[in-house]
């Protein structure tokens, strides 16, 4: 087994009715004013987004709202987002969404913590060592970036897609209930399934030392994902397939399947 160090500090609230605790425990991550960032119109139409509202008021938490994350977050919006936010005096980003939304909010946190345009990040090939903090309220099992120290964004005017690694970018916090997946459809749930056994596959074939239960924990997690996946498809909403989906997601980007290799 080989030296490693492992750290995941997002803290993960998991399970049902979680939506109520969200503003109550994003102030204890010194939230004062939030940028409300999300995608389009799904987490309207099934009613996520006015519970998160209704806890954040009820906390007493000002927000501001950004919409339109797009896959392939767009820098443009990011740029948006940033102006924005020092515009309102933001000190804290809750992205409620996937992992496009997660990163978009990361980008946002990178440029406003650091005062740059994130892309130079990119460009100048280094990693930020701070970011504004950021928050999950998870929608889709898949990218797994409501853990992660990555963050993959796509500049619009170049077409350009490139990512930003740093411990900096992991949330800080993370809300999952396997509800908020039950209208995600067959295919894109197919798709999330796919996107979390690669993440595992990337750490487990790997010409680096052996480490026998590191391995075990990645060939534990594909095949609880093969199984929640056909039962997801079949019914889905299977709270228990969901839910293993969607921890599942996070834990195989989160570094615990590629520790010691």
């Amino acid at each position: 087994m080989n030296n490693f160090v492992f750290c995941t500090p997002t803290k993960v609230f998991f399970g049902r009715g979680i939506e109520q605790s969200i503003g109550e425990n994003i102030r204890a991550f010194g939230a004062k004013k939030v940028l409300l960032h999300y995608g389009g119109g799904s987490v309207k139409r099934n009613g996520l987004l006015d519970k998160v509202i209704n806890s954040l008021n009820a906390s007493g938490l000002p927000f501001v709202e950004l919409g339109g994350v797009e896959p392939n977050p767009k820098l443009s919006l990011i740029r948006k987002g940033i102006a924005l936010c020092k515009s309102e005096e933001v000190n804290f980003l809750l992205a409620v969404g996937g992992g496009s939304v997660i990163d978009s909010a990361k980008a946002i946190g990178v440029g406003l913590a650091n005062n740059c345009d994130p892309w130079d990040f990119i460009e100048t090939k280094t990693a930020p060592d701070k970011c504004m903090s950021v928050g999950v309220v998870l929608t889709l099992s898949a990218a797994g970036s409501e853990m992660c120290n990555s963050d993959v964004i796509t500049n619009d005017e170049t077409h350009l897609k490139r990512g930003i690694t740093s411990e900096a970018v992991r949330p800080a916090v993370a809300f999952l209930n396997p509800e908020n997946t039950f209208t995600v459809s067959k295919f894109q749930t197919g798709c999330g399934i796919v996107d979390t056994m690669m993440h595992t596959l990337e750490r487990y074939f790997t010409g680096d030392a052996d480490c026998d239960l590191t391995d075990r924990l990645a060939e534990g997690l594909l095949i609880a994902v093969r199984d929640a996946g056909r039962a997801a498809i079949a019914n889905p909403e299977d709270y228990n397939a969901r839910a293993t989906l969607m921890w599942a997601s996070s834990l195989s980007h989160n570094d615990i399947t590629g520790c010691g290799k």
